[in-house]
């Protein structure tokens, strides 16, 4: 299998599961319970929205150095989705 070459962010597989994970927290959290827990909700949605928009920043830094620390901040807001997500449960 032939892999594409990455010249940008979005041809990054984990920015685009990223992408995918908020575009299913904003509809999780649009109805129901979630949607009238307005400080739960909004945390959840930013929390979401910092892993691939750290992942964009972090590819766009002209060091290895650089870019790896915005992958741990990345990191970090996905363990900040995986504890809301059970605050919320």
């Amino acid at each position: 299998m032939e892999r594409k070459k990455i010249e940008t962010f979005e041809d990054l597989r984990v920015w685009q599961k990223g992408i995918d994970l908020v575009k299913q927290i904003y509809l999780r959290t649009k109805e129901g319970e979630l949607s009238r827990n307005f400080g739960l909700r909004d945390q959840l949605r930013r929390a979401s929205v910092s892993i691939p928009t750290n992942i964009a920043e972090g590819f766009e830094q002209y060091s290895r150095k650089e870019y790896l620390n915005f992958l741990n901040i990345a990191k970090g807001s996905a363990g900040e989705v995986r504890s809301l997500l059970r605050v919320a449960l």
